[in-house]
């Protein structure tokens, strides 16, 4: 009879798995000649331990990711700390603190399916879920545009514009009216009814999808002064609905432009990003119809590229606009463009029609 012991033979600790298959191999090899009985004890000690010494550390598994992403991503490293922390819990301070520690089995085969999605293509904040607007976190699927930093620039706008508005609105028993055209996360409709605790926003999108999202949004931030209403833009509200203050991020890509087909775009709903062979078709049909929604001295505050900016603010002037603007983002490109229609209201001044906070980023008139 044969004996065969797969762990404490000699060794201190756990027997190498590779030399204990090359012995139990030869052993039925040998039991097979002799036509010996074999009896065989499976001691298998610390399998863990052997399971964590065929899994990647976190320092290479972050460096391989980081290598594979460079020609995709403009910060690899960084989308590879992200994948890392959302296939196993940890932050990015535990990876910098063991970076020799072993991954599980799950975690790996987790981390390395994010990575496969990624490597594809897919938007980092789509493989999270969320992504931060104005310090807060939004949460986001392929239902919406992606919130950008450059998006801020139109809320700091609107802020500064409405400055002084809610005293006013007090003292006179009003509410500031504000409708947010195709709001998709939320990301704008909500953080200005954070900022604007007195003031009522009304949230616009045609995407069904995208009202469920940004209802969500709304929920979980605590944001209790917004209705959302499915719309073709102004289409669906009652004729006799009117604002202080409009904004809008709409579609503004040449429906044939190349960049479509690049980066994370080409994961992102294209009712949100391209409009028309120009681009412009969205923004054409927001500022001929934005006078008949906006009370008199109310003002539409519009992002759009930053090459769009001279077309903009004639469609504006066009279309009867006063005190037409542009303003730039922290690139120094022109990115959101402003109009007043008619005197009165909220935001209407006697001798400065441009509020005096927002002629620091005054460019055109």
């Amino acid at each position: 009879m044969i004996c065969l012991m797969t762990a404490n033979s000699g060794y201190r600790g756990s027997l190498p798995l590779n030399l204990g298959i090359s012995i139990f191999a030869a052993t039925l090899i040998l039991a097979r000649a002799s036509h010996t009985p074999i009896k065989l004890y499976l001691l298998v000690h610390h399998t863990e331990h052997w399971a964590a010494k065929m899994s990647a550390t976190i320092a290479t598994t972050l460096q391989t990711a980081t290598e594979k992403l460079g020609g995709l991503s403009h910060s690899p490293r960084l989308d590879a700390e992200i994948l890392l922390s959302l296939a196993t819990g940890k932050t990015k301070t535990h990876f910098r603190a063991w970076p020799e520690k072993h991954l599980s089995v799950e975690e790996q085969s987790h981390f390395q399916n994010l990575l496969e999605q990624r490597l594809i293509g897919h938007p980092i904040a789509y493989l999270t879920g969320t992504r931060e607007f104005w310090s807060r976190e939004f949460m986001v699927t392929p239902n919406v545009l992606i919130p950008r930093p450059e998006t801020e620039l139109l809320v700091e706008l609107a802020l500064q514009l409405i400055d002084g508005w809610e005293t006013k609105a007090t003292s006179e028993h009003r509410v500031i009216q504000i409708a947010d055209l195709g709001t998709g996360s939320g990301a704008i409709a909500i953080t200005l009814g954070l900022e604007l605790t007195q003031a009522a926003i009304t949230a616009l999108d045609l995407s069904l999808a995208a009202l469920a999202l940004a209802e969500q949004n709304a929920s979980r931030l605590g944001a209790n002064n917004i209705r959302f209403i499915q719309s073709d833009w102004f289409s669906a509200l009652p004729a006799q609905e009117h604002f202080d203050l409009i904004v809008s991020n709409p579609p503004y890509i040449a429906e044939n432009d190349p960049h479509l087909q690049l980066g994370d775009v080409r994961f992102e709903p294209s009712l949100a990003l391209s409009s028309g062979p120009d681009g412009l078709d969205a923004i054409r049909r927001i500022v001929n119809d934005a006078p008949n929604r906006l009370k008199p001295g109310g003002w539409l505050l519009f992002e759009h590229g930053y090459e769009q900016a001279d077309k903009s603010r004639e469609l504006l002037q066009a279309a009867g606009y006063e005190d037409v603007a542009s303003f730039p983002d922290l690139q120094a490109h022109l990115r959101v463009s402003a109009g007043r229609i008619g005197r009165g209201g909220f935001g209407t001044r006697p001798h400065n029609s441009i509020p005096t906070h927002l002629l620091q980023h005054f460019q055109h008139q």
